[in-house]
């Protein structure tokens, strides 16, 4: 009766080692996935470098959207549209 307990809790372990095991390459898998994706880029309009959309800038002026690199580059921007 002895054996048969220790078998049915090494299964049991054996069960939950692997049940983690694939729950986190699953998740790995997911994450692998976006870092291969490529990044969207912008061109920011007053220096004209290109910027990942998700780290720039965004500023909407008169009903359109910008992307910026810097808040420098914003508010020269800005100044350039007032005058």
């Amino acid at each position: 009766m002895a054996r048969f307990i220790l078998f049915v809790l090494l299964l049991l372990l054996f069960y939950v080692i692997l049940y983690y095991l694939i729950k986190n390459m699953a998740v790995r898998r997911k994450k692998w996935s976006r870092e291969l994706e490529p990044e969207e880029l912008v061109q920011d309009p007053y220096c004209q470098t290109y910027v990942p959309k998700r780290t720039a800038l965004k500023k909407r002026v008169k009903g359109k959207h910008y992307y910026f690199c810097s808040k420098q580059c914003l508010i020269k921007f800005l100044e350039e549209r007032k005058s």
